[in-house]
């Protein structure tokens, strides 16, 4: 998985206590090496970690690596992004958008 900076990484042996658990709203991106528009994502990642780290934490599964999680929540396309609060899913978003469309989907969890 080409991570994007600033970015944590999840597994599926840690997923519960670093997303259902945490006590801000998660952004997940479900993703993969072998995804063009994943890559492209890093930049946006990166910035929306560096700008809202203190409203919500950014994380990236690899789903080749983690098939339980990925299975879990039915992801089936990459990039999938997911927002987590309270530990339970709130929105699903597919495929790579500009940084200003990312945060129109989910800026109402944060």
């Amino acid at each position: 998985m080409i991570k994007a900076a600033g970015v944590a990484e999840v597994t599926d042996a840690d997923f519960e206590a670093e997303v259902l658990g945490a006590d801000l709203p998660v952004l997940v991106e479900f993703t993969a090496d072998w995804c063009p528009p994943c890559r492209q994502m890093g930049p946006v990642l990166s910035a929306l970690a560096a700008e809202e780290g203190e409203r919500l934490k950014v994380v990236q599964l690899d789903v080749d690596t983690n098939p339980d999680t990925t299975n879990a929540y039915r992801v089936l396309s990459m990039p999938t992004f997911m927002v987590f609060r309270n530990g339970e899913p709130m929105k699903a978003v597919v495929g790579a958008l500009p940084k200003r469309r990312l945060l129109e989907e989910i800026s109402e969890f944060f």
